[in-house]
């Protein structure tokens, strides 16, 4: 008809309600999280006052029962190590356990952050972005043998296979494609982590999909939003988009069977509930890592 369906006090209140359940998330007790698998990741959207863009970084888990669920947002211009470990203390200090998996981009600040933290959880390279990397390294009439050869160490049984399979493609393609040997050697352990988890889990951690697949419902948004006038409305239409989702994924779909297999791995990986400071200033010491290095 022409006319406005809400008016302009509407929209306050709305923003207003916003706020306050943003805010009651973001402080929440996560010690009532049972979480087997974490993923981090973030998404960067231009900021029309500040002519740059703001990254928001999300922390996403999936319980030992196979509930989905947002745990943690924020905003960050970068990618440091000292934002990252931040964001991993501000979950320590809500309550989160010892995850069994962390799986992340190559960010170095982050990866840094996440051995600090949980040294002895599994970190696992995300998968999407490796093979978005290679693929800019092998020239395109090669890349479906190459890639083939990749997935199928990918999925290797085990690890020891995984590796043997990885050698034969260094050793038959570093003449030719060097620098996507390289690449492909890069990150090597957390590469293959996602293969100690039960089968049938991992697929869903050896990528960052999780994250990603919310992060396609906040851009159907900022899409017909060319900019973000400034970092409150940006934050407040992620946060909108993204716990309504986590509240369409909370349904529990593992069976006893494969929580008790996440229990199991657990076990082996000696993850009892580890006291790790918030406010350790020298996350980078050298017991920590050579706690990284023994796990």
């Amino acid at each position: 008809m022409g006319q406005f369906v809400l008016s302009k006090s509407a929209v306050s209140d709305l923003t207003a309600t916003l706020t306050q359940e943003y805010e009651a998330v973001r402080t929440r007790d996560l010690s009532g999280y049972e979480v087997a698998y974490l993923f981090i990741d973030a998404v960067y959207e231009p900021l029309r006052r500040w002519g740059s863009k703001t990254g928001v970084r999300c922390v996403w888990a999936i319980c030992g029962d196979g509930r989905k669920g947002l745990l943690s947002l924020s905003t960050a211009n970068r990618e440091s190590q000292e934002s990252c470990l931040e964001v991993l203390r501000d979950v320590l200090k809500r309550g989160l356990p010892t995850p069994v998996t962390i799986t992340t981009d190559g960010a170095v600040g982050l990866t840094k952050a996440v051995d600090a933290i949980w040294p002895k959880s599994l970190r696992i390279r995300c998968w999407l972005h490796k093979m978005q990397n290679l693929q800019q390294k092998v020239p395109p009439q090669a890349w479906p043998e190459f890639k083939a050869l990749v997935a199928d160490m990918r999925a290797a049984p085990t690890v020891a296979a995984a590796e043997r399979r990885r050698q034969a493609i260094v050793s038959r393609y570093q003449r030719d494609f060097p620098e996507a040997c390289r690449c492909l050697l890069d990150d090597a352990e957390a590469s293959l982590n996602h293969l100690y988890v039960p089968q049938r889990h991992q697929q869903y951690v050896r990528t960052s999909n999780l994250a990603e697949r919310a992060f396609e419902e906040e851009r159907r948004r900022t899409k017909v939003i060319p900019q973000l006038w400034e970092e409150g409305g940006l934050v407040k239409l992620v946060f909108a988009v993204l716990i309504r989702v986590s509240e369409r994924w909370g349904k529990k779909c593992f069976s006893e069977f494969e929580q008790q297999q996440i229990r199991s791995l657990r076990r082996r990986r000696k993850l009892a509930e580890q006291e790790v400071s918030s406010s350790d200033p020298q996350p980078d010491s050298p017991s920590r890592r050579s706690a990284a290095s023994a796990a």
